[in-house]
């Protein structure tokens, strides 16, 4: 194959012309999200160290929106997943997958409490109530466990 023969042609000058109109980063979009990044890692690490909020259930899902605001950012400036980037697929793409994956681990989520909560025994329950009400502490219980067939 020729120099001058590639899929996507070269141009008289001597630089290759792109068919797809894909964004390519710059130095300022990238510097951008680095920025952006940094900011979005040391806030939640601040608000970890800090015990900015009193509650640790409160604390975890603001650093979890910190971490999906920053997927964001890593999709935007360095992997340049725009609506415009291949005709809008990689997007249609990612967006057919987050929900996949959201409705596999809900669903996993959801049969895996149901059936901790229909199959394990309660904290209520004693070793002589799982033995069919038989106390097995007592020695009347345990002569009635000899004399059982």
């Amino acid at each position: 194959m020729s120099a001058g023969s590639h899929a996507h042609g070269a141009a008289p000058d001597g630089h290759d012309v792109h068919d797809n109109e894909a964004p390519h980063g710059s130095l300022q979009g990238y510097l951008i999200g680095f920025v952006l990044s940094v900011i979005l890692t040391a806030v939640p690490f601040w608000i970890v160290m800090a015990h900015v909020f009193k509650s640790p259930t409160l604390t975890a899902f603001v650093v979890m929106g910190f971490a999906a605001i920053q997927i964001v950012v890593h999709m935007i400036f360095f992997l340049h997943m725009t609506p415009q980037a291949e005709g809008g697929w990689n997007l249609l793409a990612l967006i057919f997958t987050l929900v996949l994956v959201t409705i596999a681990l809900s669903g996993s989520l959801w049969v895996m409490y149901h059936l901790n909560a229909n199959m394990m025994p309660t904290s209520t329950m004693t070793a002589g109530n799982a033995m069919g009400g038989m106390d097995m502490a007592s020695p009347a219980a345990a002569q009635d466990s000899r004399t059982m067939p």
